[in-house]
């Protein structure tokens, strides 16, 4: 052999060792984090046919027998990073319990948004694509919206027939803020700032009161706004 030929079998080899030793090193809940988040970029860049466990498993450095015994199927792999990101988006909207009303409404609408807006892909897998009434995935999104619904409720305060009635309300009006945020990402005819102020006016007349949440005006065009009329816009060029 060439001392070329020894270099490159030497790089080689003490690649594999490194490998070796980040695999030794991981220990479970580490290694299964390691594999949602490159699952998870998989997802974001490539349509759900095109993503290969295998492919998975030479970018976490470990092999496809490893990367089955966490996640059996592709299947799996995808309800793991959208059960991930459902619990980050559930911490993400967590406010002070004397925090008004309406200003946990609007943030927590805009933390929504913007969820659906950073993993385009991957919610219209699980809404509109091949995942679309997966029981694993709808269980998964029930949770989410039955959590949501139960803080907001809470905020509000209120008990016994009032509560029940305002539940119903809410759990339409979960309902239609994810079918209406599906249908923007999907078709991108309406911009951020419309889709914002239809479902805060639907909430407020689900609850009896046109008045309990301000939308912003035609000419409120922030910088979050405007960067978000083509959300998958990023996505298609990559």
């Amino acid at each position: 052999m060439s001392t070329s030929d020894h270099t490159a079998l030497a790089v080689h080899v003490s690649s594999n060792i490194e490998r070796m030793k980040e695999r030794r090193r991981l220990v479970p809940d580490e290694r299964r984090n390691q594999l949602l988040d490159i699952g998870a970029r998989e997802f974001a860049t490539r349509a759900y046919d095109e993503v290969r466990m295998a492919d998975v498993a030479a970018e976490a450095g470990v092999s496809r027998a490893l990367v089955y015994r966490y996640f059996p199927t592709k299947r799996d792999l995808f309800a793991g990073i959208y059960q991930r990101a459902a619990e980050r988006l559930l911490t993400s909207v967590e406010f002070p319990d004397d925090a008004p009303m309406a200003d946990q409404v609007i943030a927590g609408l805009d933390a929504h948004i913007d969820f659906f807006a950073a993993n385009a892909r991957t919610v219209l897998v699980a809404n509109q694509g091949p995942l679309a009434g997966d029981p694993a995935i709808q269980a998964i999104i029930s949770e989410e919206l039955a959590a949501i619904r139960q803080r907001m409720l809470d905020a509000i305060g209120l008990q016994g027939h009032q509560r029940a009635v305002a539940s119903a309300a809410l759990a339409g009006w979960l309902s239609f803020v994810r079918t209406v945020c599906v249908e923007w990402l999907a078709q991108q005819r309406f911009s951020r700032n419309e889709l914002r102020d239809m479902c805060l006016r639907t909430l407020a007349s689900a609850l009896g009161d046109p008045h309990s949440f301000p939308t912003r005006t035609p000419h409120d065009t922030s910088s979050r706004e405007r960067g978000t009329m083509n959300p998958l816009q990023d996505c298609r060029s990559g």
